[in-house]
């Protein structure tokens, strides 16, 4: 029995895979063929060229486009309206801001004419704008209005690096570093402006070194609606000289100064600290931190303290002496700082008993009264013999008297050089004691005349 189709059936499936598919399409019915062409004819006309739906109406755009610079750091572009638009469309201009042709996520929908933003001046700023009904499902927005902002001087001559902290709420310091290719003769000028100022103002405290800077008074009334942006210019007289401008919200760049330790006591085994909180901050708007070191120990301890400006720290040593130091830092409900000011001045407080101290001191005691001692008696020996000089003899001067008269008879004129070196040579003396005897009677006349005189040797 055969086990597939039979050659009839087979030899008439390979004719009709032959027939071509017009022949096939002879099949389907006239009025189906129709009703597709229609629905692909009204598929291709459903759309326009551009993508948009066919039916809706596009917009008419608005006209003439310009912009113009307003206060410091600020671009101020305007349009006239899209004319013929329907009084049914809630009109709106949807505008968009593009940075080196980079959008910047700053979509914005309004009923007015212009359109005012804080731009980078060292940078070529794009904008478009476009008209929209935002409740009208039968138009579509019109075609983007484009007009750019080229930058003007020369590139990579702008202030680089620029960074502005406000101290205290009462000054703020901004210093940057000259651009890559400026000359060395540059001369940058920074301008600052805020909402509620009025005109810009030129900084004059000027710092010069490895970075430029200046600082200026700043003192902004806080209100309802929080502090203006700060805006900030810095440019060079020169044409070459490319501007730069940065928006600055002053709440992210607050810091503190550092807080004046007011006392600092121990009573029992606790130590007692307080401070002055720095600056015109308002109540409970800073944080502070204290720094509590042992100094036998060098051990550092750091302690958050919120919501007051003092503090105690219990079980402290009496024989050691502890330093401390306080900073602050802007709170997060009322500034969105993160700057900590610098430290206050050092505070020690305690004792510190060092026994080396007394050892030292009990050995160099004694040693220094040794010393003193023996100086004292060389100095009493010498002041002795001041007062009690010695007593010269009074025969060994008249002995060197007589043996030098003698030497001096007994030398020839001739030997006085040989005699220089002859000692003294000792002679004895003989005295002579004369007695006068008396005689006869008859010859006193004679004996008056001429005395007897009697010679003794002694």
């Amino acid at each position: 029995f055969p086990s597939g189709p039979s050659p009839q059936r087979r030899e008439a499936g390979r004719r009709a895979a032959a027939l071509p598919d017009a022949d096939m399409g002879a099949a389907v019915p006239a009025g189906a063929r129709l009703f597709l062409a229609l629905t692909l004819c009204l598929a291709a006309g459903a759309a326009e060229p551009d993508g948009r739906p066919a039916g809706r109406k596009v917009l008419p755009p608005p006209s003439n486009l310009h912009y113009s610079f307003g206060q410091l750091c600020k671009l101020k572009w305007t349009w006239n309206p899209a004319e013929g638009i329907h009084s049914g469309c809630d009109l709106k201009y949807c505008s968009e801001i593009l940075i080196n042709g980079i959008p910047q996520d700053n979509r914005e929908w309004t009923k007015n004419l212009f359109r005012e933003e804080a731009v980078s001046l060292n940078e070529e700023v794009h904008f478009r704008v476009r008209s929209e009904c935002k409740s009208d499902n039968t138009s579509e927005p019109s075609n983007w209005v484009k007009i750019s902002t080229p930058p003007k001087g020369a590139a990579g001559t702008a202030a680089v690096g620029i960074n502005c902290t406000w101290h205290d709420l009462e000054y703020m310091v901004c210093t940057w570093l000259p651009g890559q290719n400026a000359n060395a003769s540059t001369n940058y000028t920074l301008y600052y402006w805020y909402e509620g100022l009025g005109n810009h103002q030129q900084c004059q405290n000027y710092i010069y070194g490895e970075n430029f800077g200046c600082n200026f008074s700043l003192s902004i009334p806080n209100s309802t609606n929080g502090y203006p942006t700060i805006s900030i210019l810095i440019r060079d007289n020169s044409e070459e000289i490319r501007p730069v401008c940065t928006n600055r919200n002053p709440t992210t760049i607050v810091k503190p100064g550092p807080p004046r330790i007011v006392t600092v006591s121990m009573i029992r085994d606790e130590i007692h600290i307080e401070w002055q909180k720095p600056g015109t901050f308002p109540p409970n708007c800073l944080a502070y931190q204290v720094e509590f070191k042992d100094s036998k120990s060098d051990f550092v301890q750091l302690y958050d303290i919120k919501q007051s400006n003092k503090t105690w720290f219990p079980n402290v040593h009496p024989n050691t002496v502890y330093i401390l130091k306080v900073r602050a830092r802007p709170e997060e409900t009322c500034y969105s700082s993160s700057h900590w000011s610098d430290w206050s001045e050092e505070k020690s407080i305690g004792e510190n008993t060092d026994f080396t101290f007394y050892i030292v001191l009990i050995l160099t005691i004694p040693l220094t009264v040794a010393v003193a001692t023996i100086i004292l008696l060389v100095y009493l020996k010498r002041l002795k013999i001041l007062i009690y000089p010695q007593i010269p003899d009074p025969r060994k001067i008249i002995k060197r008297m007589f043996g030098e008269q003698i030497e001096d008879s007994q030398s020839c004129p001739g030997d006085d050089f040989l005699n220089v070196y002859k000692p003294a040579m000792e002679e004895e003396i003989h005295y002579l004691v004369c007695i006068e005897n008396p005689e006869s009677s008859t010859s006193e006349n004679e004996d008056r005349e001429r005395p007897s005189l009697q010679v003794k040797a002694l």
